[in-house]
């Protein structure tokens, strides 16, 4: 064990250069950090919400909504099936969780009920005296709403990290909740704006053969519904349209979505793509309706209706309308992001102000600047020289476990802190095992090369069990942990690495090299 080889000194040394290198960052400001070259090690560790400061939100699913949606896809499969068998009915509606038709024609109900408890394995059918009820099982909706939860988590954080935030904490809370922390952020108002919006996007045909004004009194031709535009009118109201509720093109079909400046106008616009499928059919609903007004529908309002001059095959084209150059971003960041199944709901919203942060850095570098010189103290005072080298170790394993947190751009958090001061004592855990086994070989009557090489063999599996126990556990709190513990996980299970390579690897060589230079013939122990 007092043997060392060229190429372990070369990585020893290479690693604690690496070490101080990726660490150094850390002392400069951000500033002066970007400014640096694309060659030199440039990244910051990243702080977390309880440290820089940034909004808190928990946001809840509106699952009902998914379920109503499905509701409505059942009921018009129902109608094209019943419509395509020339079967007469009535009465087809929603109730609740089921879905109600009532068959006119007695003799055909058998075959009405044989065609709709085709339609889906996840409801229930009922038969009674000539009205068919279909109900959703438990199981469906379970699913559904889990689903929504699971989407909405996944759709949630394409916006945020469109928007450039470092390091959210986006997870599932509850049954129906999202908890989004969003460390830094510096418009909150803008990330509500994003993460509200459901975004759904569907292109349909204007009904130019019926009038607005009538379906504002009341008369709503069947296959169309009114809608208000994102514009208001002269007189201040949203302008109304008369759309047909067949939806020519899904917007789940898009690939991408870029802000941009309109050639002839150049005010700007969001052009969109279409994939393969959604191109075909955006072409065909083009071309088969050239000089007719083609709405473009998002969450409920008309954004544009502007008149098919030709047919459009390329499967992209443009949003234009009272956009600024945010809006416009805004927009093609929640196209790009896709759909939210449902709709989200902001339950709770704290802003943490850095002054906070600001307070819990400078009380963590005092209780580490505390553990740092009590326990560099006490190994000098306890084992002298030798308790000095492990000093000099301890100081590289902080710069080690900062350089890792900056390569890594793990989020430091509060409890964070806290794994790295317990860190500060953990790092001489093992020197001291080791000093202590080589006093007991010296005692021995060993002679000074003898015992040390004796202290490292013997301690050495003793260290890698102890070691290694908290890694296993540190690692557990990673896994089943959340938030906070995760951040003492990530911290904890860094220093323990750092740990075990200075002690074993950078305090031995510190050792050996003074054994060789002095070859004392008792030990400064």
């Amino acid at each position: 064990m007092v043997h060392f080889a060229k190429w372990k000194i070369i990585l020893v040394l290479a690693i604690c250069i690496l070490g101080l290198g990726f660490s150094a960052p850390n002392f400069i400001s951000a500033q002066q950090a970007e400014a640096l070259p694309g060659w030199l090690p440039g990244k910051q560790v990243s702080l977390g919400l309880d440290l820089r400061g940034g909004s808190h939100l928990l946001l809840e699913v509106d699952s009902a909504v998914v379920i109503r949606d499905a509701l409505e896809s059942m009921v018009d499969s129902m109608r094209g099936e019943l419509r395509k068998a020339r079967i007469r009915y009535t009465g087809l509606g929603i109730a609740g969780t089921a879905t109600t038709v009532t068959i006119k024609d007695a003799e055909k109900a058998e075959a009405a009920r044989q065609l709709l408890r085709a339609l889906s394995t996840d409801m229930e059918l009922d038969y009674d005296g000539g009205k068919i009820t279909m109900t959703m099982t438990e199981r469906a909706i379970r699913d559904r709403k889990t689903s929504a939860v699971q989407q909405s988590i996944e759709i949630v954080r394409r916006r945020v990290d469109e928007t450039g935030t470092r390091e959210p904490t986006i997870q599932r809370q509850g049954d129906d909740r999202i908890l989004v922390q969003l460390p830094g952020v510096d418009d909150p108002e803008r990330i509500k704006r994003l993460l509200g919006k459901t975004a759904k996007m569907s292109f349909h045909l204007v009904d130019q053969r019926n009038s607005v004004e009538a379906a504002l009194a009341g008369r709503i031709p069947p296959g169309s519904r009114l809608l208000p535009s994102d514009e208001d009118s002269a007189n201040g109201q949203p302008q109304m349209y008369l759309i047909k509720k067949r939806v020519m093109v899904s917007g789940d079909t898009l690939v991408d979505s870029q802000p941009s400046f309109d050639s002839r106008s150049n005010e700007p616009v969001v052009t969109f793509r279409f994939d393969s499928a959604g191109a075909k059919r955006f072409g065909s609903a083009t071309s088969k309706n050239v000089g007719r007004l083609f709405a473009i529908i998002l969450d409920g309002k008309v954004i544009s209706a502007p008149v098919i001059r030709e047919p459009i095959l390329g499967g992209s084209g443009q949003i234009s309308g009272s956009f600024t150059v945010q809006t416009a971003q805004d927009l093609a960041l929640l196209l790009r992001a896709g759909a939210l199944p449902a709709p989200l709901t902001i339950l709770e919203e704290r802003s943490v102000g850095p002054g906070l942060g600001a307070d819990s850095i400078a009380a963590g570098k005092i209780a580490s600047i505390i553990g740092i010189i009590a326990v560099i103290i006490f190994m000098a005072a306890a084992y002298g020289l030798f308790g000095v080298m492990a000093d000099v170790a301890l100081a590289m394993n902080m710069f080690l476990i900062l350089a890792a947190l900056s390569f890594l751009q793990a989020t430091l958090t509060l409890p964070g802190i806290a794994g790295i001061v317990l860190t500060v004592g953990m790092a001489v855990d093992a020197n001291v095992l080791v000093f202590e086994r080589i006093r007991e070989e010296v005692r021995a009557g060993r002679t000074p090369i003898s015992a040390v090489d004796a202290g490292y063999s013997r301690a050495f599996t003793t260290i890698i069990d102890a070691n290694l126990t908290t890694l296993i556990a540190a690692l557990l709190l990673y896994v089943f942990g959340s938030g906070p513990v995760r951040g003492f996980a990530v911290t904890l299970s860094i220093g323990i690495v750092t740990s075990m390579f200075t002690a074993i690897m950078l305090t031995r060589l510190l050792v050996v090299t003074w054994l060789r230079r002095k070859r004392p013939e008792k030990l400064p122990l």
